[in-house]
């Protein structure tokens, strides 16, 4: 790390100095997500983006929501009100009672002028100002805990008035550089020198865009300060905006600690600014995402096949093979089995259940012990209770399995409740919908539903009662009665003989009309061959087609 510092004054006001984890509560946060990506070619604002199944800016926000106690204010502009809905959605549910304030930048003027919008609504908001302010940009996911705290704790220690954050990149293109005052010495491959200013690269030289030391766009300022250079930005280059980066110069011209930390790993500080780096970045987080399960005692076959989202739970000693996608806010238990080629989103999974392949399930609860697969479609309001099973080629949808029940294949349960050790036979559908409006099936406990059965809503199938194979069920069954709802049966005597003479019959009239034809078409091809030779050796008969000037041209 290199640092610089040039004003003594009290170690880090309101900034734990020790670096240790806790919100600090005289730390500020200002998330800068009014961008509207232009090189992501995409009408969906950048910040909106998901990574890991989560919109791009909820990592920045959740980062600085852990460490900043004085409140984090989010400066939106592109689809401002999209971004405002997911933010504050997200405070509102993750259980953090800290408050998240959304200001509208209005017209983009840059990143000076998105945190003078900031300060103007906090000031409106009776707020006063923070000792410190960590401000980021929302473009940045991939910045982790670890690192924003020793950013904080470098800015403490040194006492410095701006502290930032940088990487060192083998391609820094599109990114601000670092210009640092030159010295000697210094570590080899390290930044050498304090910083001077920040160029962008817009308005870089050619001398300038060489430098592979970029502006990550994370700082941690000083109140006092920050609030007055604010007044003192102006827009002196080629886009004509207000740019924070104008901050390190003033800092150095009035004689103030500047300090830098160059990030570990390059591509924690990235921007994402394109859809190759989106997937980049993806890549980043599942990589972690699998790690981070790992070792909290899951296995992984395959961990490279796996895509695991950021919410996504999953307990010690389940097994997951290759080809699984969890998403969402997903809860899988202990000692469970997820098998390959299975997409589970949003759904709740007890302990021991397994998941054979070829599964998809939204927004399903299954509880512990129950078993699904393979090729099983599970819907959004599907409950399998304990030890029930779903066997191959069966949806479900709003229906609730009872405990011990097992519906093995081929049947579709939709608005239906179902009680415990049901047996659902092969084929069965509970014919939920009218055309108009659903209605529910209600099966009580220890009833047997023979194959291919349909049932016809609205209908209850009492405690105990068989539904017999094939019947259609249009009225409520008693418990412990027999259901048969199919026509009777007629059993017709030598009447598949006398079909089989009959079709044998046929089929030797067909052969012998089909020889017939077969020997009267040499005939009609000789008459045609015949009148087809005549008439080329017979040019008279062609003579009456020609023109009177046709014949002349032909004599000569």
């Amino acid at each position: 790390m290199t640092s610089a510092s040039s004003a003594n004054r009290p170690v880090g006001e309101g900034v734990l100095a020790d670096g240790q984890a806790g919100v600090i509560p005289t730390l500020a946060a200002i998330v800068m997500a009014a961008g509207l990506g232009k090189r992501m070619r995409s009408k969906l604002a950048k910040v909106l983006h998901p990574l890991a199944g989560r919109p791009m800016i909820l990592y920045v926000v959740d980062l600085v929501q852990r460490v900043a106690g004085r409140g984090v204010t989010v400066v939106v502009g592109h689809q401002g009100d999209r971004v405002k809905a997911v933010v504050e959605g997200r405070a509102s549910g993750n259980g953090r009672p800290r408050s998240v304030r959304i200001v509208d930048q209005g017209r983009p003027l840059g990143t000076g002028h998105a945190i003078l919008q900031a300060r103007r609504a906090l000031a409106e908001a009776g707020q006063g100002t923070a000792a410190t302010y960590l401000i980021m940009n929302g473009d940045t996911p991939l910045l982790a805990e670890g690192t924003i705290r020793e950013l904080l704790h470098v800015h403490a220690r040194d006492g410095a008035t701006v502290t930032l954050l940088t990487a060192l990149l083998d391609d820094p293109s599109g990114y601000g550089r670092i210009v640092r005052r030159p010295v000697h010495g210094g570590g080899e491959g390290r930044p050498r020198g304090p910083v001077a200013r920040i160029v962008e690269d817009r308005d870089a030289s050619r001398e300038e865009k060489r430098l592979s030391e970029i502006n990550v766009g994370t700082y941690v300022v000083e109140g006092r300060f920050l609030m007055d250079a604010l007044d003192r930005l102006e827009p002196k280059n080629e886009q004509g905006e207000y740019y924070l980066t104008d901050l390190v110069a003033m800092a150095v011209e009035g004689g103030l600690g500047v300090s830098a930390v160059p990030v570990a790993q390059p591509e924690e500080g990235v921007g994402i600014n394109s859809k190759s780096q989106l997937a980049a970045a993806e890549r980043v987080l599942r990589s972690r995402m699998t790690e981070r399960w790992m070792e909290a005692g899951v296995t992984l076959h395959d961990p490279e096949t796996i895509r695991i989202d950021a919410d996504v739970v999953i307990g010690m000693d389940t097994v997951v093979f290759p080809f699984v996608t969890l998403e969402g806010r997903t809860r899988i238990g202990e000692d469970c089995v997820i098998r390959s080629h299975v997409r589970i989103t949003d759904c709740h999974l007890g302990n021991r259940v397994v998941v054979e392949d070829g599964c998809v399930l939204h927004e399903a609860t299954l509880e512990d012990a129950a078993k699904v697969g393979p090729y099983a479609h599970l819907r959004p309001g599907a409950v399998l209770r304990r030890n029930a099973k779903v066997g191959n080629f069966v949806e479900m949808k709003q229906a609730d399995l009872g405990e011990g029940s097992k519906a093995n294949h081929l049947t579709y349960l939709g608005d239906a409740t179902i009680g415990r050790r049901v047996n659902i036979g092969a084929g069965t559908v509970t014919c939920n919908y009218d055309g108009i409006r659903k209605h529910r099936t209600i099966i009580e406990d220890d009833v047997f539903v023979g194959s291919d059965a349909l049932l016809i809503a609205p209908v209850t199938v009492g405690r105990g009662a068989l539904i017999a194979a094939g019947s259609t069920v249009t009225e409520d069954v008693p418990a412990n009665a027999l259901a048969i709802g199919r026509a009777s049966q007629v059993n017709r005597p030598g009447w598949a003989a006398k079909r089989r003479a009959m079709l044998q019959e046929g089929r030797e009239a067909d052969s012998s009309r089909g020889g017939a034809a077969k020997k009267r078409k040499p005939a009609a091809k000789k008459r045609t061959l015949r009148r087809g030779s005549l008439a080329r050796r017979s040019p008279k008969r062609n003579a009456k087609k020609e023109s009177p000037a046709s014949r002349r041209t032909r004599k000569r």
